[in-house]
């Protein structure tokens, strides 16, 4: 039986705008999805959303109600992303002033800015943690992509990923943490492998073991790589959601991976994010320019 990619439920959300981003929570048992100027990410009691204002908001679940804890200034354009690190407490956001802020929060609910980085020369689009380590990697319109690390109290850029030609939409790191996917208006996604070699500097090592080309009609926006199953789903801006499988028989230090399942007109307009349910093989959410959210069944090749 070939893979397949079948629609499970269609969930008519923003009906009057776009819908920009869907976000299980840890236990995949919630959904949470955003149009036009929030960014739902966190989990538990936790929210924090973003705005055309350049601030980002935290919010603490009290009883059954979302109450703002704290509003967090200093970005001087457009919040475009924020991000909790795993241990939670550290939470880094990005900006269309082309800066990554990191903030560390500490036990009585206090958020200071530790760390202001500018490596980017344009408008910073998506950040994401490493899933078992403080380490931050962001994309950018300059396409280039930067990974961060701590040093001396201090959060540097220690290695600039170039190769896409094109914006940097999203990123996603494979559950180890030793591989990373991105996807860019040109069309392609790229993974990254983290190479051993460290210069005197402290400096990392990423190079570009793969590119996924000429599946994608346009844009690639968004990028998810499963946890459960190792499968990569992208959104495109062709209306497509594409579930990319890799061969294990293939040299790691050059995967190769192939087109599993598609569903070509998976919304009536841009696929802008797709998300895997944490907890249950093959479930996936898309969402879309025509303000729906879409849950998808992917189903591996017996």
């Amino acid at each position: 039986m070939k893979p397949s990619l079948t629609p499970v439920q269609k969930l008519v959300a923003h009906p009057d705008s776009r819908c920009w981003f869907v976000s299980w929570n840890p236990t995949g048992t919630l959904l949470a999805s955003c149009g036009w100027g929030t960014r739902p990410s966190g989990s538990g009691d936790w929210r924090e959303t973003l705005g055309f204002d350049a601030t980002t908001c935290i919010w603490k679940k009290k009883n059954d109600d979302f109450e703002s804890l704290t509003v967090l200034e200093g970005h001087e354009n457009e919040v475009k992303c924020v991000a909790w690190a795993p241990s939670g407490n550290l939470l880094a956001t990005c900006s269309r002033d082309k800066s990554v802020w990191v903030w560390e929060v500490d036990e009585e609910d206090e958020y200071e800015c530790v760390t202001v980085v500018n490596s980017h020369t344009q408008d910073v689009k998506h950040i994401v943690w490493h899933p078992n380590q403080e380490l931050l990697a962001s994309a950018s319109y300059d396409n280039n992509i930067c990974i961060y690390k701590e040093e001396d109290d201090d959060w540097e850029c220690k290695a600039t990923l170039q190769g896409h030609t094109s914006t940097v939409w999203s990123l996603a790191f494979d559950p180890s943490g030793e591989r990373l996917a991105s996807c860019s208006d040109d069309r392609t996604v790229k993974i990254w492998k983290e190479s051993p070699n460290q210069s005197e500097q402290g400096d990392l090592s990423w190079k570009c073991v793969c590119t996924l080309s000429g599946f994608h009609g346009r844009t690639v926006y968004d990028i998810s790589w499963c946890r459960l199953t190792g499968a990569l789903a992208t959104a495109c801006g062709d209306d497509a959601v594409r579930v990319f499988m890799e061969d294990e028989t293939a040299d790691p230090e050059q995967p190769v991976f192939s087109l599993a399942a598609q569903v070509t007109r998976a919304h009536n307009q841009d696929v802008n994010c797709v998300s895997w349910n944490p907890k249950e093989a093959g479930l996936l959410a898309s969402c879309s320019d025509d303000g729906d959210i879409t849950i998808w069944r992917f189903q591996p090749e017996d």
